[in-house]
C-alpha cells in the first residue's frame, strides 16, 4: 500500500471539500459554478494528472479501495479540464476491466462526461433542472436503467434521484427563475471549456 500516494490524493480532496463547505455556507455552491471552486478543481486535476503520470492509476492494488475513491472523486471533478477528465476516464476504465477498481465508479465517470458532452446519460447520476423545474436527467435507455444500474452496485434510479432531490433542498439548491437563461449560461460554459 502506497501511503504517501494516499496522502496526497487526502490533501486534494481535502482542499475540494474545504472549498465546497465555505461556498454552501455563504450560499455559493448552486447556480453559478463559483470561479473559486472552478480554480480548485483546475489544480486538482493537474495535480492528479502528475500523479497518474508517475504511478499510472491510483487501483485498489496501490492504494486500496480509499485511495482508489479519493482519485475517483478528484477525476469526477475535473469538469473544466475535458482533456483529463477523458484521460482519467481510460486510466479508470482499464483499472475497473482489470478487476482493480469499483465499477460504479466508472459509471459515475461516464454519466458525468455524457452530460458535459450534452448527451443522455447511461445510469442516470448527474441530475439538474428540467424547464418544468424538476430535478431530473435524461436517460440514454429508460426501459434498462436499472438493470444497468444494479450491475454497477446502484440503487434502482428513483429512489437514487429522490435522495438527490432531498440533499439538494436540504442544501438549499432550488430551480433557477429563468430555466431558458440558466441552460444558455451551462451551454455556455461547456462551450468555453472545450466540451461542446
Amino acid at each position: 500500500m502506497d501511503n504517501n500516494l494516499i496522502e496526497q490524493l487526502e490533501i486534494l480532496k481535502k482542499r475540494d471539500i474545504t472549498i465546497k463547505d465555505k461556498l454552501l455556507s455563504e450560499g455559493r455552491l448552486y447556480g453559478q459554478y463559483d470561479q473559486e471552486l472552478q480554480n480548485v478543481h483546475i489544480e486538482n486535476a493537474h495535480a492528479l494528472d502528475k500523479i497518474v503520470s508517475m504511478h499510472g492509476w491510483p487501483t485498489i492494488s496501490k492504494v486500496g479501495i480509499e485511495g482508489t475513491r479519493l482519485a475517483w472523486l478528484l477525476a469526477q471533478h475535473a469538469i473544466c479540464t475535458p482533456d483529463l477528465q477523458r484521460k482519467f476516464y481510460k486510466l479508470l476504465s482499464e483499472a475497473t476491466d482489470n478487476g482493480d477498481a469499483p465499477k460504479k465508479q466508472i459509471a459515475l465517470l461516464t454519466d458525468r462526461i455524457r452530460f458535459n458532452e450534452g448527451k443522455p446519460q447511461i445510469y442516470g447520476t448527474v441530475l439538474d433542472w428540467n424547464a418544468l423545474g424538476e430535478f431530473t436527467c435524461e436517460v440514454e435507455d429508460p426501459d434498462n436503467v436499472n438493470e444497468l444500474r444494479k450491475a454497477v452496485g446502484m440503487p434502482p434510479f428513483e429512489q437514487s434521484i429522490q435522495e438527490h432531490r432531498n440533499e439538494a433542498l436540504t442544501e438549499g439548491w432550488q430551480p433557477p427563475e429563468n430555466h431558458e437563461a440558466y441552460k444558455k449560461d451551462v451551454e455556455q460554459w461547456a462551450k468555453s471549456v472545450g466540451w461542446r
